[in-house]
């Protein structure tokens, strides 16, 4: 599902990573760990395609994203990707099924299939009922649950979370934490997750730990 091979990346003369393998396979999810400083977010930006390597491979789906450019790029990372940071980054103006639907309409599917497909993550997620509440209404666990529905509403190859649970009390960062594992019994989903969170990481597949930009295991 996603192969990465010597990916490095330098700011200035501080070098973030120095040459990280790795892969994760469909279905897996996969969680990196380690200190705060020693590259987890830049790699997994670098992969998600939000961030180019100086350097090195990344094959998502069996595609090289590192030589799409562009319109091509953005298609790509939209129709295959899907993405969870910290902070919901939710549109206020909209509403929790119109939220979910944007990357779908992005890629311009169409209306009626898109917001069939919301319905039903709103359904597996349990939050029907919530579908017509803009973010401000909605609990902090909930808005994280409606930002998870957007990142799968394309069927993406691939999840990337950025401490997903960082900024939930410990009720609903364990909720969030089951419906990972929930959403890849349900859909077959594939997750790479970035987290402190060692409850999260000790409950995935397998735990990677990063140390001064390198996979030390």
């Amino acid at each position: 599902m996603l192969s990465a091979t010597g990916i490095r990346k330098q700011f200035g003369d501080l070098a973030i990573l120095k040459g990280v393998d790795i892969a994760v396979a469909k279905g897996e999810v996969v969680s990196i760990v380690g200190a705060s400083g020693a590259g987890k977010s830049t790699l997994l930006h670098i992969l998600g395609t939000l961030d180019e390597p100086d350097s090195g491979s990344i094959r998502i789906k069996g595609q090289e994203v590192t030589q799409l450019k562009g319109n091509a790029l953005a298609n790509f990372r939209n129709e295959h990707i899907g993405f969870v940071f910290q902070f919901h980054h939710l549109l206020p103006e909209f509403t929790a099924l119109e939220n979910i639907c944007i990357p779908g309409w992005i890629g311009n599917k169409s209306k009626q299939v898109v917001e069939a497909k919301a319905l039903e993550l709103l359904k597996i997620l349990d939050l029907t009922d919530r579908k017509d509440h803009k973010p401000a209404q909605l609990s902090g666990g909930e808005q994280q649950r409606i930002a998870v529905a957007r990142s799968l509403i394309n069927e993406p190859a691939i999840v990337f979370a950025d401490e997903p649970t960082g900024n939930l009390d410990s009720l609903h960062a364990q909720e969030l934490h089951q419906l990972f594992f929930d959403l890849r019994q349900q859909l077959g989903q594939t997750f790479l997750i970035v987290t402190h969170n060692e409850a999260l990481a000790n409950l995935s597949d397998r735990k990677l730990l990063m140390k001064d930009g390198l996979m030390v295991s």
